[in-house]
């Protein structure tokens, strides 16, 4: 079966999720002292397979940060930290010398784990509040090898039930030195209906049916 949106859908669920990222790039520049600047977010509706290429262009030269969405939503959140964001990262939280490598030790690794949870953590509870959902972020980990294999789950089982995966693609830039902190964030196929059926209930769509 075919998913559809119309385009005020489609704004609609961009607004939302402004709204969630940018309470999760307030929390991000505090943590790195940095003023954040938030691009808007791209939207679309891809195969497995597309997301996966997606990612695999973006996991070149970037440490990859997993944080599952769960409860009333199925989703997975991926922040792609560059080695001049290790560097300076390191600089700032851990008063410690680096290169801009993405080969990163213990304590490094501990620190990128807990700005994903702040930010990811930010962005659920915005969701959590607007669409009226129980969800919660798991802890963040550390994939290690080829990023498919963190995203098994999502992507692999049931894979007649949830052929089509529904992804935003943003990126935080630092204001001096346009810094990228790609945040790639998708939910499943049974997500995505759930997203759509409540935001047709909002009282602003006039109460008439979107899509009708």
């Amino acid at each position: 079966m075919d998913l559809h949106m119309t385009e005020l859908e489609r704004d609609i669920i961009r607004e939302i999720l402004n709204i969630g990222l940018a309470r999760a790039a307030d929390s991000f520049a505090v943590v790195a002292q940095e003023k954040v600047l938030l691009e808007v977010p791209d939207l679309d509706i891809v195969s497995g397979k597309t997301i996966l290429d997606k990612v695999r262009d973006l996991q070149a030269g970037h440490v990859i940060i997993q944080s599952d969405i769960r409860g009333d939503f199925n989703g997975t959140t991926l922040m792609f930290f560059s080695g001049q964001h290790v560097q300076r990262l390191s600089r700032v939280c851990l008063r410690m010398s680096a290169s801009d490598s993405t080969q990163i030790d213990e304590m490094q690794e501990s620190l990128l784990l807990e700005i994903s949870n702040i930010i990811t953590g930010a962005l659920v509870t915005q969701l959590a509040n607007i669409l009226k959902a129980s969800i919660y972020g798991a802890p963040p980990t550390h994939p290690r090898g080829d990023i498919a294999d963190a995203l098994h789950s999502l992507l692999l089982n049931r894979p007649m039930v949830q052929p089509l995966i529904f992804s935003v693609i943003t990126q935080f830039s630092d204001k001096d030195n346009s810094v990228e902190l790609p945040l790639m964030i998708f939910f499943d196929r049974d997500t995505f209906e759930k997203i759509l059926d409540i935001i047709r209930t909002y009282d602003f769509m006039g109460g008439q049916q979107a899509g009708s």
